[in-house]
């Protein structure tokens, strides 16, 4: 693991080309957590995480949490030894990888001990300080329970806030700096949940995607059907991350797309 601002020298295996609207949902269900996304070259990866002790365990419910699997174990160790043997770099070209971790308890605590882990990977990370984003090789965003005003307040940090539709309709606007990413329930968008949205629909998507934008921040939707169809249409509509648990499916779409 790269620690204190030093990269070790590993031997390097081939680097993956990134995938860059490509976000892994739901990522630790996987059977390799992290290197299964990554080695497919998703640039956008999710983890639910659970404040115990100051530790950060990973696991949608209480009932899926072991003290073995943490978010150091899991993610950042092996993100360190990766960008170790490669100068710093996950992909080919650079291009970062966004950590997305998802709060599933208070946030004041679970927010507390990411910063306590954070600090060992400070090398590795995009940072905030006074007023100026600092790109690293991966940006972390925080999601769920965020705790906006405690990170507002920061005059470094080494985490971003994941919005809400809402919050595209504050002035003054969030900034960037803070808010690089704006998340909502394809539920919000289609009640019905439909695969197959109609027109309306449609154009909020595209309206959404445009208002986001001349922010400066990217937008997803979670809880998209797995359907290739609506991949496409979010793809052409500017969407920046298009969420998925079929892995080697939406490699498949996003190299079909990159070559036409």
């Amino acid at each position: 693991m790269a620690l204190a601002g030093v990269f070790l020298t590993l031997p390097a295996t081939a680097q993956p080309a990134p995938l860059l609207r490509a976000h892994a949902h739901n990522d630790y269900e996987h059977e390799r957590p992290l290197l299964d996304a990554l080695e497919r070259g998703f640039t956008s990866i999710e983890v639910d995480v659970h404040e115990r002790d100051g530790e950060l365990l990973v696991g949608h419910d209480a009932d899926d949490l072991s003290p073995d699997r943490t978010i150091g174990s899991l993610y950042l160790a092996p993100i360190a030894d990766r960008a170790a043997a490669h100068h710093g770099h996950l992909f080919q070209g650079d291009v970062p990888l966004q950590l997305l971790v998802d709060f599933k308890t208070d946030a004041a605590p679970t927010y507390a001990a990411l910063e306590r882990i954070l600090e060992a990977y400070r090398p590795l990370l995009t940072r905030y300080e006074n007023g100026v984003v600092y790109p690293g090789t991966v940006t972390v965003v925080v999601s769920g329970n965020r705790p906006r005003e405690a990170m507002e307040a920061q005059r470094v940090r080494y985490a971003f806030y994941d919005g809400r539709l809402d919050d595209l309709d504050d002035k003054p606007h969030a900034p960037a700096s803070l808010m690089p990413l704006v998340s909502a329930s394809w539920r919000d968008i289609a009640p019905t949940g439909t695969a197959s949205p109609g027109r309306r629909v449609r154009r909020r998507i595209r309206n959404l995607v445009n208002t986001a934008h001349a922010q400066g921040k990217k937008i997803r939707f979670w809880a998209t059907p797995e359907d290739e169809d609506l991949w496409r249409l979010l793809y052409d509509a500017g969407v920046d991350y298009l969420n998925t648990d079929r892995l080697d499916a939406m490699k498949a779409f996003m190299e079909l797309e990159r070559e036409g």
